[in-house]
């Protein structure tokens, strides 16, 4: 056998070890006995009743049935209320806000338009809805006034090809916005690269300082920045673009006050895998508090007012509740996709103490979940682990980590995670021998494409 054939014959041999490799780890999974909805370790019952907005796992924008976004109320016990999943099927749930009287704001996308409740917690009745012609929004608040704040993603001006990512107030009784803040007025244009589709990906907007500011939350930017209303002047901003060693494309970041009444910003580094807290001194900001570990692109953190943080641990699907040394008191499962938990007596976000008024700062690990999805060691972690102290250790880390947090939304429920892994490293390994055949085969392509082009002519 030439070397050529043998070749061959060694790549036909991988490819289908790894084909048979992943139809024999999806026979041998069981998709059942994957967590859904349910309680994990709970040593602390919680003040009152949790509600979860899970966005759900699909890609193509018309909601996935088996991988359903829904709403969840949660016991104090961790177990499950009730689940809501709307009359019409929404596309994605995001941000769910407490209010007062204890009716619950929903944000939700259909059909590539916003979707905003305001629903009865108790009987899941829909007491008014808005739907307002905006392909995308994670967040929308109920304003004391009654109008709701907006922020309006992927707002893309195809023709003009400029993007109109903005910050809106919309008056509900006139169908009118009122006060509009567009970030290309206040950022070069080449942030982020340039203008796309998603530009800033802002996914978070919080009124602060009794409504005469927003708390803003340019995702794609990695910031946090604060917005004055009147001026529309940024008073101050947390992290920078590309500085990915403060923040890595965040969500849902929260206002505390320090001891002396500093600005401290509690946010879920969602990229950097890990919750931060960051206090204000003297223009300067300064980390006082790390939770790491054991967490898979958390998107939402919430102090509650016994000094524990509520960390929505989207894709190991779950909720928990940590001490402020990290340890697991409280924890839900919530598939797919766990975006927004808030506790319901404690109210919309963070109302709890900061970091440094608890004494308690530094980095901490998470420990004491029992959750099987923060245990298991997947393909990415195989990767992580497979290369560390090499010289591809840093492409290793980001590769398993872009890994974790693409193909939970692209793989379907009964395929097993290590199924799809060989089945990616096979298709892999049949492209690069198809690109090598290409390249010893040029020149018989070319002649051949030079024949049928003079039989054309």
């Amino acid at each position: 056998m030439s070397p050529h054939s043998l070749a061959r014959a060694t790549v036909a041999v991988v490819v289908v070890g790894l084909a048979l490799a992943s139809v024999g780890a999806t026979l041998a999974y069981d998709s059942g006995a994957q967590p859904d909805l349910g309680n994990g370790r709970v040593t602390a019952s919680a003040e009152s009743q949790t509600v979860v907005g899970v966005q759900g796992f699909h890609l193509d924008g018309t909601g996935d049935p088996k991988k359903p976004p829904r709403l969840v109320g949660i016991e104090q016990n961790a177990e499950t209320a009730w689940v809501y999943s709307g009359s019409n099927r929404a596309s994605w749930y995001y941000d769910v806000d407490p209010l007062p009287d204890g009716d619950l704001l929903v944000t939700s996308i259909s059909r590539r338009e916003t979707i905003v409740l305001r629903m009865d917690r108790a009987t899941r009745e829909v007491e008014w809805r808005e739907q307002i012609a905006i392909r995308d929004t994670h967040d929308v608040d109920l304003l004391s006034n009654g109008n709701l704040v907006v922020a309006n993603m992927r707002n893309y001006d195809e023709a003009a090809g400029v993007s109109n990512d903005r910050i809106f107030v919309y008056d509900r009784e006139t169908d009118t916005i009122t006060w509009e803040w567009r970030f290309r007025d206040s950022y070069p244009n080449d942030t982020d690269d340039s203008f796309g589709e998603d530009w800033t990906h802002v996914n978070d907007v919080d009124p602060v300082d009794n409504g005469s500011a927003f708390l803003v939350s340019p995702r794609n930017f990695d910031q946090v920045i604060k917005v004055d209303r009147e001026t529309g002047d940024i008073v101050w901003r947390l992290g920078e673009d590309g500085a990915h060693e403060t923040l890595h494309e965040q969500h849902n970041p929260d206002l505390l006050r320090g001891p002396g009444g500093e600005p401290t910003v509690l946010v879920a580094d969602s990229e950097n895998d890990r919750v931060v807290e960051y206090t204000r001194h003297d223009g300067e900001w300064e980390r006082t508090w790390t939770l790491r570990g054991n967490l898979n692109w958390p998107r939402d953190a919430d102090r509650l007012p016994n000094g524990n943080t509520l960390v929505t641990d989207t894709l190991n699907q779950r909720v928990i509740e940590v001490t402020p040394t990290g340890e697991v008191v409280w924890e839900y499962y919530a598939t797919w996709g766990p975006y927004d938990a808030e506790r319901v007596a404690t109210g919309d976000g963070s109302n709890g103490p900061t970091m440094a008024t608890q004494n308690v700062t530094g980095s901490y690990e998470v420990t004491g979940g029992q959750s099987e999805a923060a245990a298991r060691i997947g393909p990415g972690e195989w990767l992580t682990v497979m290369f560390l102290a090499t010289p591809l250790d840093t492409a290793a880390e980001a590769l398993a980590n872009r890994w974790a947090h693409v193909v939970p939304w692209a793989r379907p429920v009964w395929m097993a995670p290590w199924s799809a892994a060989y089945l990616a490293l096979g298709l892999l390994v049949g492209l690069a021998w198809a690109g090598a055949e290409a390249v010893l085969a040029r020149q018989q392509i070319a002649a051949r494409a030079g024949r049928v082009t003079a039989r054309l002519r």
